[in-house]
């Protein structure tokens, strides 16, 4: 009787035992770099990206016909660039530069990314159960695509913009329900309500990078008028011009200036022009990059040009010009060119 008692006792204490639950453990990947490529200074409409996200979750082995269910928020705060997940967040460039941009949960672009689980923004959700077999345990895998948007109407300069996401910038959040025999249950909510839960800051990381091209526009021109000459050109005659341009902040620009429509072939000779009785007779002249007039204004770039930054707003330049003494009297009439201007940035 003693003997048999024992084995009673020793069999209800094992019937007591609770099982050994195991933790999940969730990992996530994204793409290097969430790119909005080339981007325009004041475009009329959005400028679209997005970033996809894989994350992976396992489980050590725990029974035959056991399964996990797995909730995980992928958090994402405001990025190195600053601003804010409920705001918008901003790339930078290397010169301090600012662009605004937003990530968003869903393609409507209407609930933005943050950083805590059901918070406000809230961060991206997403579920997984799997089977966890004795012998091996078990994983889930899912992938989420975050979509994000540059907003239009924008005044940016041009340059390489960029926001890096790592560190406390990416948290995963993620809890888990397990059970030994049928299907468990996906907790309801990242953080509480489970067997279990865990996070993980700096759980990958990636940069959000957009490049604005250098951009010159409004273009005006002064003409240059030496004015009226009575008899022969004893002297130089000298008068200026203006040119007027607006380049977007950061663009280096080189203006070019031909030599007119009336140069002789081969040659880089200016000269006006006059028609006479069928004839034509010509008048030379030059353009300076210098009020002295010792830097002739030309089209070889970064040689005999003028180059400059642009500042985001209206930047103008001054082009000397010089009729330069003329032996005998030229045929009276009005002398003209035209000079062809090249902007290049």
């Amino acid at each position: 009787m003693k003997g048999l008692l024992a084995l009673l006792l020793i069999a209800a204490s094992l019937g007591l035992a609770g099982p050994a639950w195991a933790t999940a453990t969730c990992t996530a990947t994204a793409n290097p770099t969430l790119p909005f490529n080339n981007v325009n200074s004041g475009a009329a409409a959005p400028s679209t990206g997005t970033l996809n996200i894989t994350v992976n979750c396992t489980t050590a082995a725990l029974s035959l016909l056991a399964t996990t269910g797995v909730r995980v928020c992928v958090g994402i705060g405001a990025g190195s660039g600053g601003g804010t997940p409920a705001s918008g967040r901003t790339m930078t460039t290397s010169s301090g530069d600012s662009l605004n941009f937003q990530i968003y949960n869903n393609a409507s672009y209407s609930q933005a990314t943050g950083l805590l689980p059901r918070g406000t923004p809230p961060a991206q959700e997403l579920t997984m159960t799997y089977n966890v077999p004795l012998l091996t345990g078990g994983s889930g895998a899912q992938t989420t695509q975050l979509f994000a948007q540059i907003p239009a109407n924008q005044t940016l300069a041009s340059g390489n913009y960029s926001s890096s996401f790592s560190g406390a910038n990416v948290v995963l959040t993620w809890a888990w329900n397990e059970v030994l025999l049928g299907n468990a249950t996906v907790p309801a909510t990242c953080n509480g309500g489970a067997t279990g839960t865990n996070s993980a800051s700096a759980a990958f990381s990636f940069t959000a990078t957009a490049t604005v091209l250098p951009q010159c526009g409004s273009y005006v021109t002064t003409a240059m008028n030496f004015g009226n000459v009575t008899g022969s050109i004893a002297a130089n005659i000298d008068q200026t011009a203006r040119l007027t341009l607006t380049c977007l902040k950061n663009t280096a620009y080189q203006v070019s200036l031909d030599n007119g429509q009336n140069n002789p072939t081969g040659t880089s000779t200016r000269r006006m022009r006059t028609t006479v009785a069928g004839s034509n007779y010509y008048l030379g002249y030059e353009l300076y990059r210098d009020a002295g007039r010792s830097q002739r204004w030309g089209n070889t770039l970064t040689v005999d040009t003028v180059g400059g930054v642009g500042t985001g707003a209206a930047q103008q330049l001054t082009i000397y010009g010089r009729v330069p003494p003329v032996a005998g009297q030229p045929p009276a009439g009005t002398y003209s060119d035209v000079i062809n201007v090249t902007i290049t940035y």
